[in-house]
């Protein structure tokens, strides 16, 4: 069995999954892999890395936070504090599931490897 990638968005400053959100992963060399839109649960539809396209290496998931938050009244002043959110990481187990949330607010943001 061949492992995929997940993840999921929760807004932290009003407690809710993060929808609508835009997020891109990206492989180490810049190419664009999958291009999606969080639901109403804060995640997306299917794997961003399905288990026929997971492999492993570094990747990036680049998240559009300011969009998400210039949507939801939270962005603030020009230049936003957070607009992208990049976060790259590597793939090393072919056959584990790697989920990758970020918990996130106008200043800050975090995230880990989940399950």
């Amino acid at each position: 069995m061949s492992g995929y990638l997940t993840t999921h968005v929760l807004d932290t400053a009003r407690g809710c999954p993060a929808e609508g959100l835009r997020i891109t992963l990206h492989d180490a060399a810049g190419d664009l892999l999958a291009d999606m839109l969080t639901n109403a649960d804060g995640r997306t539809d299917d794997p961003i890395l399905p288990a026929e396209s997971f492999a492993c290496g570094v990747y990036e998931l680049q998240f559009y936070a300011g969009d998400y938050l210039k949507a939801t009244g939270q962005a603030g002043a020009e230049p936003l504090f957070l607009d992208r959110v990049p976060i790259r990481f590597g793939i090393s187990e072919p056959e584990s599931h790697y989920h990758v949330p970020l918990l996130l607010s106008p200043f800050g943001y975090s995230t880990y490897r989940g399950s």
